[in-house]
């Protein structure tokens, strides 16, 4: 695959290889009044295309409609890009109406900014731009009658603050069949970056939800990079999540030694996770590799894909390379997903990243009529 840049005036709409159903939902900056909901059903398969076809958006409108808060949109193709930015320096590219955030750029100590997040875009096979990593939600619901869907496609809802202090960006998914709403704000600070999320059952029946808020964060190489505080966690080992912005390398596979690769042998292509990450049942409990972590410092070059289940708060992780750190945060979430694709890829290359979500996998939300969840991810930069 060829890699462009996300701004490159060759950059193409996205394109979708699943089907999807659609909901109707209005809003004034959307050229069509039709906004589409990927009702997911996707088998283990390794995706390279991460995203469905959108409507176009009205950059001007959001323009006019929320200009002065230190955003600016730009259009590509049928999509947007939201730029937050700050005085200092710190800056967040949010893409719309994907939801997906691609950059994140924090002031360091030797007076840049650094990138620290991982977002790559190639071309695909059919000419269609392909975006991958960041930051992104991957939400399954599922009600009494055991249909699964996921909130795919966001709305601007609204910003507020200003580039001196913090900028919030609001974005809002919802379904009206089930009575279901998402909210996501977006929140850029001197030196953080959160990620919020709520979740709202109107319906008069239970509703069910597993999911994460899964981060790309881009390193010089895992083997350089250690994360320090998870000592006394306990882990189940499973195999990677596969979500439609996830990276997994294509050499991961049924064959492959590692113990990612044993994984999926014990398990089977079709049984930990489907789609957004959604659990079998039957066979998991049965399968899982469970342990407690005894690094303090633990070097994140070996492949891993982990649950840490009682973890603390916040974590850090060091990469020597590049000379900098992230203080992973939560609040809500009682699971932490954490992924490193290992170290035997090229340096500062396509897979120089460690993957870690604040999640609800092992363990489902269970969200009674009209009750209300929340939960947030903090990336804290500690090294300006």
């Amino acid at each position: 695959m060829a890699y462009r840049s996300l701004f490159s005036p060759n950059f193409t709409h996205f394109s979708s290889a699943r089907p999807i159903s659609h909901h109707l939902y209005y809003h004034p900056y959307l050229s069509s009044t039709s906004l589409q909901y990927n009702n997911i059903r996707k088998e283990l398969s390794f995706p390279y295309v991460a995203s469905v076809p959108y409507q176009p958006i009205n950059v001007d409108y959001l323009e006019g409609e929320f200009s002065g808060h230190g955003v600016t949109f730009e259009g590509i193709g049928d999509n947007c890009v939201a730029k937050m930015g700050l005085d200092n320096g710190s800056t967040a590219t949010l893409m719309l109406p994907s939801g997906l955030i691609t950059s994140y750029k924090a002031p360091m100590w030797h007076g840049s900014t650094v990138e620290l997040l991982h977002t790559s875009v190639s071309e695909g096979d059919d000419g269609e731009a392909v975006i991958q990593g960041g930051v992104s939600l991957a939400l399954n619901y599922e009600d009494d009658n055991e249909v699964p869907w996921s909130p795919s496609t966001w709305v601007l809802r609204d910003i507020r603050g200003n580039s001196k202090d913090s900028i919030k960006v609001e974005l809002i998914s919802s379904d009206t069949d089930n009575m279901v709403e998402t909210r996501h704000i977006v929140t850029l600070g001197e030196d953080i970056l959160t990620s919020e999320i709520s979740v709202t059952n109107s319906n008069s029946s239970p509703l069910q939800w597993t999911g994460s808020i899964i981060s790309h964060l881009t390193v010089s190489s895992p083997e350089a990079t250690y994360a320090l505080g998870l000592e006394g966690s306990n882990f189940h080992n499973v195999p990677p999540f596969l979500s439609n912005f996830g990276i997994i390398p294509s050499d991961l596979d049924e064959e492959n030694d590692s113990e990612i690769g044993q994984l999926w042998k014990q398990m089977g292509l079709k049984g930990f996770f489907s789609g957004l990450g959604q659990r079998n049942k039957k066979n998991a409990s049965e399968e899982e590799m469970e342990g407690e972590e005894d690094d303090g410092y633990k070097q994140l070059n070996e492949q891993m894909s982990r649950i840490y289940t009682c973890a603390p708060r916040f974590f850090t992780l060091i990469d020597r390379g590049r000379r900098n750190s992230v203080v992973v945060g939560r609040d809500g979430f009682d699971e932490v997903y954490m992924y490193s694709p290992g170290s035997s890829h090229e340096i500062y290359g396509e897979y120089s990243f460690i993957c870690v979500g604040q999640s609800t996998m092992l363990k489902p939300i269970m969200l009674g009529p009209g009750e209300v969840w929340r939960g947030s991810q903090h990336l804290h930069n500690p090294n300006m």
